[in-house]
């Protein structure tokens, strides 16, 4: 029994030992969780370091000609660590009046001296270490920001914390907007940088952080440990020019159009290279700017854009030949029990090809297509020239987002007796922007398609990497005699037809309009209807440059149809980029020398400065004879040459200034202290005051004719 009690006893006690060690270590938890947690959590967030990634700066993005289109600027974000150890109550007190003054001398301020003051008071009271002063400050701005009392003294004294950032720019703001892109967590990459983010994007390096309150990082030291590798360059085919040119013009036609949306691309013909590519609607705001790529990624059915493609199947096959006469019957006709309508009254029964095409004929070339393609085993003939013309596949262009164009199979089960003869005029089928001007651009390039390309290089340290050469994606699409027809019927349109109000003078173009009805349901009122208004083509029609295209979708005023609202805005680019660019205009000494002015043309009288006079007709290759030493002098025509005389000019009185350019005549009277008033442009032909009259501060009315 004793040793029974023994035992027992001996249980208890050590029962009661783990109760008294459990109990004190139950205490010994609370107290350091809730007496001390916040000092040994500090100072274990003050021992907790470790290896951060730190971005790369991101590689510029070039235009053609070297201009800047997106680069990367370093900036700051200033920080404070106000619990900073080796941070004294009497340093920080002695310096934080004039830490505060400087403070508020910063660019775009929020804060007066006083209320800094109050700020980083009350900061160092509460322990905060990662305070942020201002973010995304400028290198400049942050130097002198290290010059300010207290951070001055250093990271650990002054408490400054300086986090290097990479700060994404675009110096042309809107041009090109959505073609060049962006990269953002949590988005899915968009235009060239997302296209290119492993190239543009480096490689990180890595930096010591550590770790604080709240599970901050916050450097250890301002420099990086392992350095990031910064982007690669890349250089585009986007001409800056050319892409002010075209979104200036586009941008225009949408708001006298009041459209939805709009875009237009340039295209360089030889190569495939993108020179333009500009997209306006409208954002969340109504504001029209760059809100989606529609150039490349809408597929909409194009329209009468679309029978080039059927007339280059007609003309292949030799259904069919320009001159030939079908019939318009006066521009409606019923094909397997639906009826088709022409734009416009034409009043024609019966017209050629070329006309058809010309004026943009739904009923002529449909009716061609239907009477030579309905049969069932010429129908697939028909689908595949569209494939022979690419116009089945995507162009590859290099950015995200193109669209996926869709033309119908044989046998499909919504195919009909005429859907062959729809998709001629440019329905039952759906092409981007991109992929019709990819086709019209194998037109202009003699049958040769080339796929469209947006960068030209990669460059690191301006040293080329690698460079993308033009590719053929279908060597001929059609014979050498069809392609020059169809150049030869595309110039028609703009010389007689559809387009024939923006012909220029100075040189020609080719192309072809295109309206489409998007709502063309049964049951839908005409004045309900909507619209897109196209025009695609290329110049100089004779030796093309440049191919283009334009598409408005939903006019809703000044015009619905391609001719009106796409085809001046196509106009309006040509016009300035032919006048911009020098290699698109033929030398002045091409054409063989004139044959001698006659007698008859040379100009009756010219009074000016004799040094300019002689210079001018010199270079003009006029016959001249010279009899006067003086300064002025008038041109007259003496048998088969020009002869100076002299032009007395007398001080004090006032000067004949009959026959002289306006500079001179306003040089001359105004050193004679007159008053001059010009009525006209041209030529001085007649004066108010007579030759000769003394001066008195007078004022003379000078008229000028051309």
């Amino acid at each position: 029994m004793d040793i029974k009690n023994e035992i027992l006893w001996r249980i208890y006690l050590v029962a009661l030992l783990f109760i008294l060690f459990a109990v004190g270590i139950f205490v010994k938890t609370a107290q350091i969780q809730f007496v001390e947690g916040e000092k040994w959590r500090a100072h274990a967030d003050s021992l907790y370091v470790d290896l951060r990634p730190v971005s790369a700066d991101r590689g510029n993005i070039y235009s053609d000609d070297g201009s800047l289109l997106a680069t990367s600027l370093p900036t700051f974000d200033v920080r404070m660590d106000c619990k900073s150890e080796a941070m004294s109550d009497e340093l920080f007190t002695q310096y934080v009046d004039t830490l505060a003054h400087c403070l508020a001398t910063l660019k775009d301020s929020p804060y007066t001296a006083g209320g800094y003051k109050r700020r980083l008071t009350q900061a160092r009271q509460k322990g905060e270490r990662y305070l942020l002063i201002k973010k995304k400050v400028e290198y400049p701005e942050m130097e002198r920001i290290r010059t300010f009392p207290l951070y001055n003294l250093g990271k650990y004294k002054g408490g400054l914390i300086v986090e290097r950032r990479s700060d994404r720019q675009r110096p042309f703001r809107m041009l090109a907007q959505r073609t060049i892109g962006y990269v953002r967590e949590d988005i899915k990459p968009v235009g060239l940088e997302g296209a290119f983010d492993n190239v543009l994007a480096g490689e990180q390096g890595q930096r010591l952080m550590q770790r604080i309150a709240g599970g901050t990082w916050i450097p250890v030291h301002d420099l990086t440990e392992i350095e990031p590798k910064n982007g690669k360059d890349i250089v585009t085919t986007l001409n800056v020019n050319i892409q002010d040119i075209t979104e200036d013009a586009l941008y225009k036609a949408i708001l006298h159009h009041d459209a939805d949306h709009g875009c237009a691309i340039v295209m360089e013909v030889a190569t495939g290279k993108i020179k333009a590519i500009a997209n306006i609607g409208h954002d969340s705001e109504g504001d029209l700017w760059e809100t989606y790529n529609y150039a490349v990624g809408e597929s909409t059915e194009p329209g009468s854009t679309m029978k080039l493609a059927a007339m280059l199947a007609l003309l292949e096959d030799g259904y069919v030949a320009p001159e030939d006469s079908i019939n318009l019957d006066f521009g409606r006709m019923e094909f397997a029990g639906e009826t088709m309508e022409d734009a416009t009254n034409h009043r024609l029964g019966k017209a050629t090809v070329q006309t058809a095409f010309e004026i943009s004929s739904n009923v002529g070339i449909a009716n061609m297509v239907y009477q030579y393609y309905r049969r069932a085993d010429r129908e697939e003939q028909f689908i595949n020239h569209l494939k022979k013309f690419n116009l089945d596949k995507k162009t590859g262009i290099e950015i995200e987002g193109e669209g996926e164009p869709y033309i119908k199979e044989v046998g499909e089960d919504n195919w009909s007796a005429i859907t062959s003869t729809w998709m001629s005029t440019g329905y039952e089928l759906r092409l981007t922007p991109l992929q019709m001007l990819t086709f019209y651009n194998g037109v202009a390039n003699d049958g040769k398609i080339m796929k469209p390309y947006m960068v030209e290089k990669i460059e690191e340290y301006g040293n080329e990497i690698e460079k993308f050469e033009p590719q053929v994606t279908q060597r001929r699409m059609a014979s050498s005699a069809t392609i020059d027809k169809v150049q030869d019927m595309l110039a028609g349109v703009v010389e007689r037809g559809t387009a024939r109000k923006i012909k220029l003078g100075n040189f020609r173009m080719a192309g072809k309009t295109g309206t489409a009805i998007t709502n063309y349901r049964k049951g839908i009122p005409a004045n309900q209807r909507k619209y897109q208004a196209s025009f695609v083509g290329y110049f100089p029609a004779e030796q093309p440059k440049y191919s283009c295209i334009v598409v408005i979708r939903h006019p809703k005023q000044n015009g619905i149809y391609g001719g009106h609202v796409a085809a001046p805005v196509f106009r309006e680019i040509a016009n300035r980029c032919f006048a911009a660019h020098v290699d698109l205009h033929d030398p002045i000494n091409a054409e063989p020398k004139p044959a001698p002015i006659a007698v008859a043309d040379l100009p009756r009288i010219y009074t000016g400065y004799t040094d300019d006079l002689e210079t001018s007709l010199v270079h003009l290759d006029l016959p001249v004879r010279s009899r006067t030493a003086g300064a002025w002098a008038g041109a007259q025509v003496q048998r088969d040459s020009l002869e100076l005389r002299r032009r007395r000019i007398t001080r004090n009185t006032v000067p004949d200034v009959r026959g002289m350019g306006m500079r001179d005549a306003m040089y001359l009277l105004g050193n004679e202290g007159l008053r001059v008033k010009v009525k006209g442009i041209g030529r001085v032909t007649t004066q108010s005051i007579k030759p000769g009259t003394p001066t008195q501060g007078q004022t003379v009315f000078l008229d000028l004719k051309l």
